[in-house]
Formats: C-alpha cells, sequence, structure tokens
C-alpha cells in the first residue's frame, strides 16, 4: 500500500515538473516506492523522470558561445602540451555544445598524446559521427589505429576522408606511412620481435578471426602452402586477395 501510494505520488509530482522543471521530488518519491516494493512498473517511471531531468539540465546548460570559449581555452593548454588541463575545458566544451565536433577531435587529439587509446579513438569516431565531412576526425582516428598498429584500419580510415577532402596533406601522408609499413610486412621486412608483435595484435582482431575461421579461407590458405596452382586462381578473386593482404598486414601470413 505504501510503495503504490509513494508511485501514485512521484506519478503526480512528475506531472507538475513537467511546468517547473523540477524532477527531483518525484525521483525521490519513486526512490522510496522501490524500497518498499520493487514494482518494474515503478522502476520504469523512476528511469523516465531521470532522463527528463537531464534533459532539462542539458538543455539549460548548453551555451554553444561558453562552448567555444572553452573549447579555446583548452588549445590553449594543449599548445602548452598541459593535455589533462586541454581535457577538462574540451570536456566543459562539449557539456556546454555536444553537437560540436571541434571539441571532440581536439579531446581525442589529447587523449592520443597521453597513451590513452580507447577514449581517443571513441572521441574521433563521435567527431565523424556529428560531422562526415570534417577531415580531422578521419585524421584523428587513424592516428589512434596507426599507433596501436592496426595499419589495414588506419590505411581504410585515412582513405575515408580523402573522399571527403582529396588534398588534405595529413591524410595523404597518413597514408603513405600506412603504406610503408604494410610494405614490411609484404616484404618480410618484420624483425622477429616485430613480427610476434603484429601477429599477437592480428590474433585478437575480431576481423583476423572471422578470416581465419571462414572455411573458404582455410582451404585458400591450405592451397597456398600445397596447391600454387589452386592458389593461383584464389588470387584472381579482389575479396579473397582484400582478406590474404589483412592476413600478410597481421603478420599471419608470410609471403616468400
Amino acid at each position: 500500500m505504501v510503495a503504490k501510494a509513494l508511485t501514485r505520488k512521484g506519478t503526480a509530482l512528475t506531472k507538475m515538473a513537467k511546468r517547473s522543471k523540477d524532477y527531483e521530488p518525484a525521483i525521490e518519491a519513486f526512490q522510496k516506492a522501490l524500497t518498499e516494493h520493487r514494482n518494474p512498473e515503478t522502476l520504469k517511471k523512476l528511469n523516465e523522470a531521470e532522463r527528463a531531468k537531464k534533459e532539462w539540465e542539458q538543455k539549460e546548460y548548453f551555451d554553444p558561445k561558453i562552448g567555444d570559449e572553452e573549447r579555446e581555452k583548452g588549445n590553449e593548454f594543449f599548445k602548452e602540451q598541459k593535455y589533462p588541463d586541454a581535457i577538462q575545458h574540451y570536456t566543459e566544451a562539449i557539456k556546454r555544445n555536444p553537437k560540436d565536433p571541434k571539441a571532440y577531435s581536439n579531446r581525442a587529439a589529447c587523449y592520443t598524446k597521453l597513451g590513452a587509446m580507447p577514449e581517443g579513438l571513441k572521441d574521433a569516431e563521435k567527431c565523424i559521427e556529428l560531422d562526415p565531412t570534417f577531415s580531422k576526425g578521419y585524421s584523428r582516428k587513424a592516428a589512434v589505429q596507426f599507433f596501436m598498429k592496426e595499419y589495414d584500419n588506419a590505411m581504410e580510415t585515412y582513405q575515408e576522408g580523402l573522399k571527403h577532402d582529396p588534398n588534405n596533406q595529413e591524410l595523404l601522408d597518413g597514408v603513405r606511412r600506412c603504406v610503408q609499413q604494410i610494405n614490411k610486412a609484404n616484404r618480410g621486412d618484420l624483425t622477429p620481435e616485430e613480427l610476434k608483435e603484429r601477429q599477437a595484435k592480428g590474433m585478437q582482431d575480431p576481423e583476423i578471426q572471422n578470416i581465419l575461421t571462414d572455411p573458404v579461407m582455410r582451404q585458400v590458405l591450405s592451397d597456398l602452402q600445397e596447391n600454387p596452382s589452386a592458389a593461383q586462381k584464389h588470387m584472381q578473386n579482389p575479396m579473397i586477395m582484400n582478406k590474404i593482404q589483412k592476413l600478410i598486414s597481421a603478420g599471419i601470413v608470410q609471403m616468400k
């Protein structure tokens, strides 16, 4: 009975909050109701009230002008190589304007400098999502992939960026660096340490795992070792060649 009464109270307070914008009393009522009886419907109403509160707070906090100012402050700290301080300002810029791709791009650069690759990759991908034509998003993402020695993925990202900005020198230089690294594997020029490291990383890549477990590719790899004439036919298939190239780049397959 107490839980039902508190849920009804929370529901009424939620309706009032749509005008007053004060969702805290409703949230408190739902939370108390759940301590009395954990009802799925009450939990749903609590989640809705908390979501409405968050959306209202974000709307009230939204201010692109202040966001631009915070981003510029972050840029100053970035120039001074004070990356944690820069991240604080870029984060504030994002809170003020969650639709600003530049803030995500710049924060991605900071994370990369600090070696926080997952965070850098996430911000770079968000930057691309917000503005697919913004070349910096692609260069940031590819830089993380290159640093993680995912050269094929980095190459694809640089090339995707070049579709939007064909003459971008940063993207063109990135492609060149990827080609150099991929060619090292193609020529068999990797040191034993580089080969071992690349193989270990490759075996953790879901795409590489899928290639190696594909029955067709298993036959192709077998033919490469035991049936050269059949292997030559496989090489004429662009899709198979692309997969073999990925295995070569990962150090899984070595061409002599």
